[in-house]
């Protein structure tokens, strides 16, 4: 089992300096990757015809996480770093090729594209998006990536896209893996025929039952499950004994990563007991008793 530690991006703070230390903290500690929330805009919830469901709102700030990235590559020596998730449907496909491709080279090939098609159209909006084809736009994207960081030249026509004999160099240092992130019926689909992983939010039961029906999806595909990653994450809150439990039985169900959540934010839509940290500090103290629990 590989842990990973979830960025606390709305607490964290803007100082670069915590951010450095936090980032050393969680690789001396042990730890294999750093999962990083995305969010472009946050948006005001009411008044609005069509609501917004999601967690956040105006008042979260969130870090870009390929400039993140490229900060945190230059500062640590071997920690992965991952989008959990990157809402990737509202950006440029061939523009977040560059940008991984690039945070993939200057990190020596540590980077892991976790992609979803996220909750917030006023954000896809904001950005010139389609949020209702949102869903067919991410099963043509991921394919798209994977032959942009392969291929110096490609010439692509789908729906979405059209690519006429160009390419991105220079290309990443390594694989870049793209794992999809959700809980849904479709974005389990989509991760069986064209990701290498698939990233949950939380270790709640469905988790448990769903790790193995995306493996024999990808089975079906024609595809070797055993080539094929599962993250679930717990939060601090959930305690010692629920980490253990939590832990043991993914790594029963196929799981291969996992990873452990400190941020308080959203508490209340998530429907968990926030630990209302205030500072990185208290976010390392926290990832040190993980640790010492569930890794050692």
């Amino acid at each position: 089992m590989r842990f990973g530690a979830l960025f606390p991006t709305q607490e964290i703070g803007m100082d670069p300096v915590a951010i450095r230390d936090y980032a050393q903290a969680v690789e001396e500690l042990g730890f294999d990757h750093l999962v990083a929330y995305d969010h472009v805009l946050g948006a005001v919830r009411e008044p609005r015809d069509r609501p917004l469901t999601g967690p956040y709102d105006e008042n979260d700030p969130f870090h870009e996480p390929f400039v993140l990235f490229g900060y945190l590559s230059a500062v640590t020596r071997r920690l992965e770093f991952v989008t959990g998730i990157l809402v990737l449907p509202q950006r440029q496909t061939a523009l977040v090729a560059k940008q991984v491709a690039e945070v993939s080279l200057l990190s020596g090939g540590r980077v892991r594209l976790g992609v979803g098609t996220g909750w917030n159209h006023v954000e896809y909006e904001s950005l010139g998006t389609d949020f209702d084809d949102r869903g067919k736009m991410l099963t043509e994207q991921i394919p798209l990536l994977k032959r942009l960081w392969t291929e110096p030249v490609i010439d692509y026509t789908g729906t979405f896209h059209r690519v006429d004999r160009a390419g991105i160099l220079p290309l990443p240092a390594a694989p870049v893996p793209v794992w999809c992130g959700g809980s849904s019926t479709p974005a389990l689909k989509r991760a069986a025929a064209h990701a290498d992983g698939f990233i949950w939010g939380s270790s709640r039961p469905n988790v448990f039952e769903q790790a193995p029906a995306v493996l024999e999806m990808v089975e079906s595909n024609g595809r070797d499950a055993g080539q094929f990653g599962l993250e679930a994450m717990v939060d601090y809150t959930a305690g010692e004994a629920e980490w253990e439990r939590a832990v043991q039985a993914f790594e029963k169900v196929g799981g291969t990563h996992f990873s452990f959540r400190t941020i308080s934010t959203a508490a209340e839509w998530m429907k968990i007991d926030a630990p209302a940290f205030t500072s990185a500090t208290q976010h390392i103290k926290a990832l040190e008793r993980f640790a010492a629990v569930c890794m050692s």
